[in-house]
């Protein structure tokens, strides 16, 4: 198992093939896909072909969604972690992008913010880019909340497919001095 990430409650590691039913649990979940424009799974072999797809970026872009696992039961709680996007979104190409996704019963307990953070700080650590990205639905208030806690700056709305996303980044200078504070 190669972890990447660890927090006091939380592992953040490769996504397995071992992963393949509690993924199918979050994604067949209209709830957790509601901000994402994604319908839900009928299908078990749809999340085999997410974690081979999730798989395939660790190998083309050193990165990629990882595992969350709740340290004090080993169960996987969802998804989280940075991706290297080559696509254009909201006029940037080739940038890292915070995300997260997590099955609804672990919602409300602070997990995405820990795991957004873990992430954040991991990227700056090890994948040295100058700033990260995220974004979301401008309608989905609590991933605004989390990405605004682990320091992320909303920068300005943008039209996605007809929908208002809310477009956040954080700076390395950002990120040093909120270290430095913490350390003080």
């Amino acid at each position: 198992m190669n972890i990447l990430a660890e927090t006091d409650r939380l592992i953040l590691r490769e996504i397995l093939s071992s992963d393949t039913s509690s993924m199918y649990e979050m994604y067949t979940d209209p709830l957790v896909l509601q901000y994402l424009g994604e319908k839900p799974f009928v299908h078990v072999q749809q999340a085999e072909e997410v974690i081979e797809f999730i798989r395939a970026q660790y190998i083309a872009n050193g990165t990629g969604r990882l595992a969350v696992i709740k340290k004090d039961t080993n169960e996987f709680i969802g998804w989280a972690g940075l991706k290297y996007v080559t696509g254009s979104y909201n006029d940037h190409t080739n940038y890292y992008e915070v995300g997260y996704r997590f099955i609804q019963k672990y919602w409300g307990k602070g997990y995405a913010t820990e795991a957004a953070r873990a992430s954040i700080d991991y990227g700056f650590s090890e994948l040295m880019p100058d700033k990260i990205y995220a974004m979301a639905d401008s309608g989905n208030k609590a991933s605004r909340v989390v990405l605004e806690k682990v320091g992320m700056r909303y920068l300005e709305k943008f039209d996605l497919g007809g929908i208002d996303h809310d477009w956040f980044e954080i700076s390395r200078t950002e990120w040093d001095q909120r270290r430095s504070e913490q350390h003080q």
